[in-house]
């Protein structure tokens, strides 16, 4: 379920919108590297800043989702796309996948906004991971027929070692990876198909 075995086209073809995510983010993190004060601006401009969300820039609350703080910020969180994210594309279908993912990004984001002090600033992708962990942990608890055994094992395990990981580590949106897992556990019951292959 885990693991890639696909081809470059194959990979595309079969998970167009982890693709065009992974390809996105990418491209963004590049054109953010150019020292223009065009860019600088840009960038300024479609980072969470919940000051700015106050002043009514409410696409800082999705923007943020596709910015990474640095290369390793960026590899992590396309890491954790790449594996994780092909199988829910696959079982939810193209749209609900794309809805759950900006989604629990855009919950990750609304409780940041809420509970971090006005000056706070973040990006990253966290939010929307967490919330894909939160669709399997809701297979786990709810829809045992769509996954087996091991993986949902694997699941567990991983989301326990990310939930303590995200208390441990230094400078980490906390809010965004609570509410992203939350908000992927509630947009699960009605964007996850009634009918679905399991893993």
């Amino acid at each position: 379920m885990f693991i890639r075995t696909e081809d470059f086209q194959t990979f595309i073809r079969l998970y167009p919108v982890t693709t065009a995510i992974l390809a996105l983010q990418l491209v963004i993190w590049v054109l953010f590297l150019i020292p223009l004060p065009t860019v600088q601006m840009w960038s300024d401009l479609t980072i969470g800043f919940n000051w700015g969300i106050a002043e009514g820039e409410w696409w800082r609350l999705v923007t943020p989702i596709f910015i990474h703080a640095g290369f390793s910020h960026l590899l992590f969180n396309s890491m954790s796309l790449f594996l994780f994210a092909p199988a829910l594309e696959r079982m939810m279908g193209t749209l609900r996948f794309l809805a759950v993912y900006i989604g629990s990004g855009v919950i990750g984001n609304i409780g940041t906004y809420f509970i971090e002090p006005p000056e706070y600033t973040h990006v990253g992708a966290s939010g929307a991971i967490f919330g894909l962990f939160g669709v399997y942990l809701y297979i786990v608890l709810f829809r045992k027929g769509l996954m087996d055994r091991a993986n949902s094992q694997i699941i567990v395990t991983i989301l326990a070692i990310s939930v303590l990981m995200t208390f441990v580590n230094y400078n980490i949106n906390i809010m965004a990876h609570i509410f992203g897992l939350l908000g992927g556990l509630a947009l699960s019951p009605p964007l996850l198909k009634k009918k679905s292959d399991g893993f």
